[in-house]
């Protein structure tokens, strides 16, 4: 029996396969590799592959002179890769990203004029990009522009919201001095993004600046429980509880905060102050010294060591660290004060009295200066003058808050002054001084708030007197760093500065 043999169908013969795949084009045959460099920082092997890739196009490969521009920046040279993103421009003028490229070495060459008209280009050429609108609200930021960076910002925002956008929106509310509005607008970005430890820091700073001491300690609280080494909510939550005289609670935050920044002056001051307020005062002066170090030209930390000197009674030194302050803010009247409590005990008693005239013609708010003034003027038999600087004294203690409480070493000399120079006893010290009496350590609040985010406790300092003594002390409330915007980091979408 014959056995039938079954052929394959015509159609089911197979193709011969091609011997390889077809070559890419020579201009973009590297990039793939270029890419994969680039994106595993191996820049060395990257720029390698570039200059290949380059040398075989004749220089017209778009995509690895714009990654070469990129590294280029990256190793801080700014104007090359300008020079370098500036031919891609060339090559492809309808790609807003290298349009953006150009614009943001323009923004880092301080160029902010000629990088808005690049953003702006770049608008122009995608209206719809939120990098863009972003960007530009900040270059208008610099030049002072605020209507236009809050235009741009809040079209950013319709665009997509980020928290960049919403912490240079406040930026701009607190450079305008407009306090509430930057509440207003650190709230709406808490809402959206509500664990972001830097806006709640800030939030919390704000509201401390405003002295609702409890809303800052619950957004500082909630900043630490999502970064529980976030220095700036350590630093404000150590001075909040610094100013009410928790001392050793505030240590124990501020050691936390040591680990993260030990060459951070403003830590190390409020250390000292810390020490100070314990009245172990060389361990003070220690730290205050390291701040110093630190930040040399910081009048706060000098204005600390002039009062600690002066608790000390080292009245040189003291005189020395007061002058430096002084330097640095002329136009601070308690400044003015402490050194002419310092000229008292060194026996200059001209120089004191002409401290204590500049001092009174600084402050219309604090009735120290006044008191001490007039302590002075009556040791030196100056009966007139002295009457004159108590009564201004007065005034001041009527025209300030009556809710204020003095210390009672101040009332009990404002008294005996009183009774030296014959203007009859008064009353306005007589509420004061009895709700006084349960708080012996609190001193006026006429002060003005000293300190990045610390509290300066307590500085005792006497006039030199025959038959007088007065005691001139300060306590004030924090004052917060993040209402000024650091012009030292890059406020753009790569890196933007926090408050």
């Amino acid at each position: 029996m014959r056995k039938i043999v079954h052929l394959p169908p015509a159609s089911e013969i197979r193709k011969p396969r091609p011997k390889k795949a077809p070559e890419l084009p020579i201009l973009e045959r590297r990039n793939w590799l270029i890419h994969l460099h680039y994106i595993r920082k191996d820049y060395e092997t990257c720029k390698a592959i570039i200059k290949e890739q380059l040398q075989e196009t004749g220089g017209m490969c778009d995509y690895a002179i714009y990654v070469q521009a990129l590294i280029l920046r990256l190793e801080g040279k700014i104007q090359q890769s300008l020079d370098l993103f500036q031919s891609c421009a060339v090559l492809m003028p309808q790609s807003s990203d290298i349009v953006k490229q150009v614009a943001r070495s323009l923004f880092l060459l301080g160029k902010h004029k000629a990088a808005i008209e690049a953003y702006n280009e770049a608008a122009q050429l995608n209206d719809k990009d939120w990098e863009v609108s972003h960007n530009l609200g900040v270059c208008y930021i610099y030049t002072n522009d605020f209507k236009s960076a809050k235009e741009q910002l809040n079209i950013a925002l319709g665009l997509s919201k980020h928290d960049l956008t919403y912490m240079m929106l406040g930026k701009i509310s607190l450079l305008e001095g407009d306090t509430e509005k930057a509440i207003e607008v650190y709230k709406s970005a808490v809402e959206f993004s509500p664990e972001n430890p830097d806006l709640l820091t800030t939030l919390g700073l704000l509201y401390m600046q405003q002295g609702k001491y409890q809303k800052a300690f619950e957004h500082l609280g909630n900043a630490l429980t999502y970064d529980p080494n976030n220095f700036k909510a350590i630093l404000a939550a150590g001075s909040m509880m610094q100013t009410h005289g928790d001392f050793d609670v505030a240590m124990n935050k501020y050691r936390v905060a040591a680990y993260s920044v030990p060459e951070s002056a403003p830590l190390w001051n409020n250390i000292g102050m810390c020490f100070f307020g314990n009245r172990k005062y060389v361990a003070a002066i220690s730290c205050l010294k390291r701040a110093n170090y630190l930040s040399p030209f910081d009048w706060k930390i000098l204005y600390n060591l002039g009062l600690v000197h002066l608790t000390m009674q080292q009245y040189a030194s003291a005189f020395h660290f007061i002058s430096a302050a002084i330097n640095l803010q002329p136009k601070m009247a308690e400044l003015y004060m402490l050194l002419a409590v310092a000229l008292t005990h060194m026996d200059d008693w001209e120089n004191a009295k002409r401290s204590y005239e500049q001092a009174a013609s600084l402050d219309e708010c604090n009735p120290l200066i006044n008191l001490n003034f007039a302590v002075l003027m009556y040791n030196q038999e100056d009966k007139k003058g002295a009457t004159v600087q108590y009564l201004e004294m007065e005034r001041k203690v009527i025209d300030s808050n009556h809710g204020a409480t003095f210390d009672p070493e101040l009332i009990e000399m404002a008294q005996k002054l009183s009774s030296a120079l014959q203007v009859g006893e008064t009353s306005v010290w007589t509420k004061p001084g009895k709700e006084s009496k349960g708080n012996q350590h609190s001193k006026t609040t006429s002060l003005q708030p000293l300190g990045t985010n610390q509290a300066l406790g307590q500085a005792m300092s006497s006039a030199a007197s025959k038959n007088l003594q007065i005691a001139a002390g300060s306590k004030a409330p924090p004052k917060l760093a993040s209402t000024s915007v650091t012009q030292d980091e890059e406020p753009d979408v790569e890196e933007a500065p926090s408050p």
